[in-house]
């Protein structure tokens, strides 16, 4: 439904709040309390990186990504060097006390509209599943929403890749569709789920995941005290 009609009666968008285009990415770091997000720099995090995800002995990590698992550092290196210092997409590693232990990236950056996506996300266990991973997330949000002023920000998976859909969900994205045979990766078929966060969302998820950050919302072992809640 709308509230927004033309001369002629026909219903129509809301008009728009912000001035377009938008800025593309910067290549600048994202400090928080608990990871820091930089530029993916091969030379300084590949070997890092590497060792990290080697703690995935079954390479279940790799599954739903279009390249991986590698079978050594130097192939790792070589698909670093080949695909991950491009502008879009943007990749970023993310480093909890001063090592790296994932990547993520803002890709398909549509300056035009808008609208941005984060992909190309690989946590190895150390990562996964912590404090810095729900962090680094809230760092690439708050780029493109407070820093470059975006008014969409968009999350795909693959639709049987069900840990990154609950993942979505956790963080406040909203499921909108499933698009069939979207894509091939790997020799076989991808149905992509599609997942957003738009603008006006922008201003209570913030406040859902600061509360979640803050120091107080953890015990002395670390536990949460609350999850993170963004239904």
């Amino acid at each position: 439904m709308t509230d927004h009609f033309n001369a002629l009666g026909q219903p129509i968008g809301a008009p728009l709040t912000i001035i377009l285009p938008r800025p593309r990415p910067p290549r600048t770091a994202m400090q928080g309390q608990w990871c820091d997000v930089l530029p993916l720099d091969p030379e300084a995090h590949a070997s890092a990186l590497f060792h990290a995800y080697s703690a995935d002995s079954e390479g279940r990590i790799w599954t739903y990504l279009p390249a991986g698992p590698f079978a050594d550092l130097a192939a790792y290196r070589a698909w670093m060097d080949a695909t991950c210092l491009t502008d879009d997409p943007l990749f970023h590693t993310i480093l909890v006390n001063g090592t790296p232990l994932g990547v993520a990236s803002l890709m398909r950056i549509d300056p035009a509209h808008g609208v941005i996506e984060v992909g190309n996300i690989n946590f190895s266990p150390a990562l996964s599943q912590t404090r810095a991973a729900t962090e680094a997330m809230f760092l690439l949000m708050s780029r493109a929403f407070d820093e470059l002023g975006y008014r969409r920000y968009e999350w795909k998976c693959d639709a049987l890749n069900e840990p990154s859909r609950r993942a979505a969900l956790r963080l406040g994205f909203t499921y909108e569709g499933t698009f069939r045979q979207a894509i091939t990766y790997k020799g076989r078929n991808r149905d992509t789920a599609w997942f957003s966060i738009i603008d006006s969302e922008w201003s209570r998820l913030r406040a859902g995941f600061a509360a979640w950050l803050d120091p107080a919302n953890f015990d002395a072992d670390g536990q949460q005290r609350h999850r993170l809640h963004q239904g």
